[in-house]
């Protein structure tokens, strides 16, 4: 899975990687070379008293060491490249597949898990390419061209070196075979973290008003145990891996000395070849140390890699049409026919045969209960999900039909948690329309009744947004995200419950200025309070996902008992009539 993930975005990078190699082999060469000429200057300088070949040996060696050191930092710097550019590559991609995802896969995986994936399981990746790319070509050949040259030096002794491989490469692959599933354990406890930590930002008024702070530390503290836990066990077996190498290397060693120590006492070999042959076992050493450090790694890195093409190979459920509608050339009319949505594996679809008609010139208000599919019904305009059932038309055309552009043109939602960026208010302001004058965001703020508390800001359209708004009341972020909406100017304008936070005189306020500013549009308001749509033309009755009435304030009170219930839990008789 790692590899088939890393070799395809590897592809746009083959000049440095072949520059790679060929640094990789310049540095392995001269590494090898280093341990024969070494063995030269003793046998032929130092043992013969020769100290010109001795200087001549000495310089060489300098030069060579030179060399590989050049090409060694070279190679470095071009694989860390390589990774950086093939790291960013990926999370742009898993990046804008998360921007393509309906909330439908957005709720599988959940926010917590999507930034983990695009940050820490992405970074893993990015580390285990660096170290493939510094070592994966120089390890082996050193391995490799270690043994070749000690056996050109006494076969013999070489034998002692070739039974140093299979026994490193044994030990070392028992522990990395325990270090795997910890290793993938570690990142779902990572998600785990990162999700009890978000909700306790997100969620620490509540925290302090239900006085809840010990609840959320001692829950965070057991989520945080078990991610030490783990941790702990795959560090140990870290912490293991070294010393069995060394205390390997070290009686490899002893034993090339023995052996070595023999055939230099019969005549066999010369001193200068037993310190080439300790050099070589030195590089076939570092060898497998780069190995081993690179299957150290490997098991997070795998994890990493699982979990980043899970969110790559999920396909969003809202699917860009293949021959997209680039135009309409109505006036904004909206048509459900018949339209249901069932959530995957869910017992009980959310909508069933819903059909509604929104003219253009007319607000269309949709009420009801709690859980009744208000807000689902609005999300399957703007497709944030598709219909299961039936069709969403506007303009006569199957909103599955629409180029996303002209979807963006043609369609303003304000949510019913209103976001905004961080940033600055005209940024914010500017969001659907990036060319907007600050003439129209001052008439969009007129409008949306938010032009006064702007101007009390010192630096009016320019004051800074913090992430989500957080630096804005409830009512004021709805009401720049209402601005946001009518800077765009859409056909169709869908307010989901975009009023609640809003008090009763601002509110009216408010809806006096829309009916005036959307005069020729189509507008769908959602919305708990009576007051907020008892003027609209059409009202229609949602009751467990189905159309149980529609009309006006004044023949659903009289004929529909849902409506009239909805409206008596929050008027009196006389306030309703």
């Amino acid at each position: 899975m790692l590899f088939r993930l890393l070799v395809p975005r590897l592809r746009p990078y083959r000049a440095p990687l072949v520059l790679l190699v060929a640094l990789q082999l310049v540095q392995t060469l001269a590494s090898l070379a280093l341990p024969a000429l070494n063995a030269g200057v003793i046998d032929h300088g130092v043992l013969r008293g020769d100290t010109g070949r001795v200087l001549s040996g000495g310089a060489g060696m300098a030069a060579v060491t030179l060399l590989q050191v050049a090409a060694a930092a070279a190679a470095t710097w071009t694989g860390a490249r390589i990774a950086m550019g093939v790291s960013r590559d990926l999370r742009s991609e898993v990046f804008r597949r998360v921007q393509e995802f309906s909330a439908r896969e957005r709720g599988r995986f959940g926010a917590a898990s999507l930034i983990t994936r695009t940050t820490n399981d992405v970074q893993q990746i990015q580390t285990f390419a660096v170290l493939v790319l510094t070592m994966l070509v120089a390890a082996p050949l050193l391995c490799v061209g270690g043994i070749a040259m000690a056996l050109r030096q006494d076969v013999p002794l070489a034998l002692v070196l070739v039974l140093f491989v299979p026994v490193m490469t044994g030990a070392v692959g028992s522990v990395v075979l325990r270090m795997r599933p910890l290793f993938r354990g570690m990142q779902l406890r990572v998600d785990l973290t990162n999700r009890i930590l978000r909700e306790q930002i997100t969620g620490v008024r509540v925290v302090r008003a239900f006085v809840r702070d010990r609840h959320e530390r001692e829950r965070f503290a057991a989520a945080n145990d078990e991610l030490f836990s783990v941790g702990l066990r795959a560090g140990r077996l870290q912490a293991l891996m070294f010393p069995v190498v060394l205390v390997i290397w070290e009686l490899t060693t002893v034993a090339l000395v023995y052996v070595g120590a023999h055939r230099i006492d019969s005549g066999a070999l010369q001193p200068g070849g037993l310190v080439a042959f300790l050099g070589y076992l030195l590089q076939t050493a570092m060898s497998v140390m780069m190995a081993l450090f690179l299957l150290m790694h490997m098991p997070r890195a795998e994890a990493g890699a699982e979990r980043v093409r899970e969110v790559l190979d999920t396909r969003s459920s809202v699917v860009p049409p293949a021959h997209p509608v680039r135009e309409l050339h109505g006036p904004g009319l909206l048509e459900l026919d018949g339209v249901g949505f069932r959530y995957p594996g869910a017992e009980e679809p959310v909508l069933h045969g819903v059909g509604l008609v929104a003219r253009p010139g007319e607000t269309t208000a949709i009420v009801g209960s709690t859980g009744s599919g208000k807000s689902t019904l609005l999300g399957l305009v703007p497709r944030l999900f598709d219909a299961t059932e039936g069709r969403v038309l506007v303009d006569g055309a199957d909103v599955r039909t629409l180029d996303p552009a002209l979807m963006a043109r043609t369609v303003g939602l304000v949510p019913q948690k209103p976001y905004l960026f961080s940033g600055t208010i005209a940024s914010n302001l500017r969001y659907g329309k990036p060319d907007a004058t600050d003439e129209e965001l001052w008439h969009a703020l007129e409008t949306a009744q938010a032009a006064d508390f702007v101007r009390e800001l010192d630096e009016g359209l320019d004051a800074p947004v913090s992430q989500g708004g957080a630096n804005f009341s409830g009512g004021q972020r709805q009401r720049l995200a209402i601005a946001r909406v009518l800077v765009a100017r859409p056909r169709l304008y869908l307010f989901d419950d975009s009023f609640s936070a809003l008090d009763a005189r601002t509110d009216a306020l408010l809806r006096a200025a829309l009916a005036e500013e959307t005069a020729g549009s189509t507008v769908v308001v959602v919305a708990q309070r009576v007051s907020t749509v008892r003027h609209a033309d059409r009202i229609v009755v949602l009751d467990r996902g189905r159309v149980v009435g529609t009309g006006t304030h004044a023949s659903l009170l009289r004929d529909d008992p849902t409506y009239r219930e909805i409206v008596l839990s929050q008027l009196t008789e006389e306030e309703a009539a």
